[in-house]
């Protein structure tokens, strides 16, 4: 089972070429799903080759077609830039606009075309966290809105533009940043909302997007104390298989947000952070820096597969990870 397990994660490379390292996760551990940052982009041309060159390698050790995403949400969060590529404002000012629809559903094809035509055929957007303004919070230039029927009805015109038009879209982050004052990617925040609040505000976008087909949902690095006041969501059973599998009855792709964050690695390491987010119910494992990680957290995969984990578990995991790339990588 060590090279299906690879399927299990999505992971970054150092570079702007495909790089010996990239290419033994590749190789020796089945790894075929990536994802790319500014860091491994250049122009399209390059982009192109290195897609071109991830979906080679995999193929050459027998595996499926990568997954290959990128965060494009536009304004602040915006991994390919001009010259090259259309830039947007922040996804807020676009649904601030009076011209709102017409703004976003420029910004999904837009994306859809200029992705797919370099080799990226998943976008780790839109963002879904309900978030006032004027509040202090985290995610207010990334978020769609204050008011979750906004949210949902762009965030829908966004999933279902991209994907028509052959782009996988990803709804983060689940089971709602938008109150988050403090940022993920350095500390473990938490959203003490209640119960009441979270199903009227926060999963309303959420269950908007199963409802519309989203091809992935991402989870947040946080703690919300009336869902689960001991993990954050994304370590978190109660509110991955129990809430959104068990209640909003999601059955599609659940990719965590890096788990290299400050929000994870700072209670614990990347390996056990992996382990515990799989058994929560997530799908997809994302690993976006080191690769020593990656390998560490395979390893430890390996070993609950081989002790503890059910083959039918991965299974399942692997389903639907296919399907995904099924829809949208061809294989």
């Amino acid at each position: 089972m060590k090279n299906e397990l690879g399927g299990l994660f999505m992971v970054g490379l150092p570079g702007t070429e495909l790089d010996d390292s990239t290419r033994n996760l590749i190789k020796e551990y089945g790894i075929n799903n990536f994802i790319l940052f500014k860091r491994n982009a250049e122009n399209p041309a390059q982009i192109r080759s290195l897609c071109l060159g991830l979906v080679s390698a995999c193929r050459a050790a027998g595996l499926p077609a990568p997954l290959i995403s990128i965060d494009q949400e536009g304004g602040t969060v915006a991994r390919l830039k001009a010259p090259f590529f259309s830039e947007f404002p922040d996804t807020r000012a676009l649904a601030e606009s009076d011209q709102a629809e017409e703004l976003l559903t420029d910004y999904a094809r837009t994306c859809a075309r200029e992705l797919l035509a370099v080799g990226i055929n998943m976008n780790l957007a839109p963002v879904l966290d309900v978030s006032p303004t004027e509040q202090g919070l985290f995610m207010e230039r990334r978020s769609l809105g204050g008011a979750p029927e906004q949210v949902a009805r762009l965030g829908t015109l966004i999933i279902t533009l991209m994907q028509e038009n052959g782009l996988a879209a990803c709804a983060k982050h689940f089971p709602g940043l938008g109150a988050a004052t403090l940022d993920p990617h350095k500390v473990l925040p938490v959203v003490d909302r209640s119960l009441a609040d979270l199903r009227a505000c926060d999963l309303l976008p959420f269950a908007a997007a199963i409802r519309a087909g989203v091809a992935g949902i991402m989870t947040s690095h946080t703690v919300y104390p009336q869902l689960d006041p001991d993990q954050p969501a994304t370590l978190s059973p109660l509110i991955l298989e129990g809430l959104l599998r068990n209640e909003l009855g999601y059955n599609g792709m659940i990719i965590t947000d890096d788990l290299e964050m400050g929000a994870i690695e700072n209670e614990g390491t990347v390996a056990d952070a992996a382990l515990a987010a799989f058994k929560a119910g997530a799908d997809m494992l994302l690993i976006c820096h080191e690769h020593h990680k990656i390998i560490a957290a395979h390893a430890l995969l390996q070993k609950a597969a081989d002790e503890v984990l059910s083959t039918e578990r991965v299974r399942q995991s692997l389903t639907r990870i296919a399907e995904v790339r099924r829809r949208f990588a061809g294989n």
